[in-house]
Parts: structure tokens; sequence; C-alpha cells
């Protein structure tokens, strides 16, 4: 599907991963509002990610973090976001770009996104999808009478439903 041109699937994903950066940058800027709060799960092996080694260790594929009430510096630029939790009571300062997140949830509003993707061995992307099916729709008919036969409509008097 690579050669092809029209990289839907790729496209969804940009998309999908420009509605965390919206909600990230909003959360910068303004703080979190009401009982929103943010569950990220993103690869701590992914390219550009920087997490504490203790952590990598203990988490070497994915890690989730949870963004509520103790976060601090949250930044936030076209490709990553940078934000202070604490660990065990220790400040530490993780840097995720967002083409390592995978999901990306908002429980306060049931909101949730799911971006991991399974790969083959070729490196390929798996979706699992409709794409190809056939669903044995039919076209719509086409009504062939003239335009003047196909309107609808009639103006009607209504006294003669009234009572006198």
């Amino acid at each position: 599907m690579e050669s092809d041109p029209l990289r839907y699937d790729a496209w969804i994903e940009d998309a999908l991963r420009g509605v965390i950066h919206h909600a990230l940058a909003y959360a910068a800027d303004n703080g979190l509002p009401g009982e929103h709060h943010f569950y990220i799960t993103y690869r701590t092996d992914g390219e550009g990610v920087e997490t504490p080694g203790y952590l990598k260790a203990e988490h070497p594929d994915e890690m989730t973090i949870v963004l509520q009430h103790q976060f601090e510096n949250l930044v936030v630029n076209q490709d990553a976001f940078w934000v202070t939790l604490r660990f065990n009571g220790k400040p530490e300062r993780l840097r995720v770009p967002f083409n390592a997140v995978v999901s990306f949830a908002d429980p306060s509003v049931n909101f949730g996104l799911q971006l991991k993707m399974a790969t083959d061995a070729d490196g390929e992307i798996e979706l699992e999808s409709v794409a190809g099916q056939k669903f044995g729709l039919k076209a719509p008919e086409q009504d062939t009478r003239p335009a003047a036969a196909r309107e609808k409509g009639e103006v009607i008097a209504l006294d003669a439903f009234r009572k006198k």
C-alpha cells in the first residue's frame, strides 16, 4: 500500500494525532477544566522518546501516563510534548513525540483514540478495515419522471376539516 499515493490510513492517523496535539496544547495553555484528565499510552522505545532509564526498564515497550492533578510544565510543540510527572515522589521530565503515542483517552467525557497499528514482517501496516470489502449496496434508483411529475406537495384548504 505504500506505493499508493492516496495513503488514507496515514492521513487518518495524522488527523487523530492532531486531536491529541490540540487537547494537550489546550491543557498546556489553560489547564484541564472540570473533571477532564488524560490517559496517554506511548511506545517507550519510540524514536525521540525521553524516559528515565529505570522507568524504561520497568516498561520496555509501552507506558501509560495520566495527566490529571499532579503534572507540571506541560509544553507542546508540533512534534512532541514534554511533561514533568512524579514517580515515587520524584519529579521526572518526559518527552513524548506524537508519533510514539499509541492511545489517548479522556474518561471524563468517554473519549478515546487508539492509534496502534500492527505491522507485518515487511513493515507493512495491517489495517483491520473494511476498505476492500463488498457491501452489496445498491445504487439509488433514479426517478426518470419529468421534473413537474417529481414535485411533491399539494396545497389543500383546511376549511373542510374545521368544526363549524
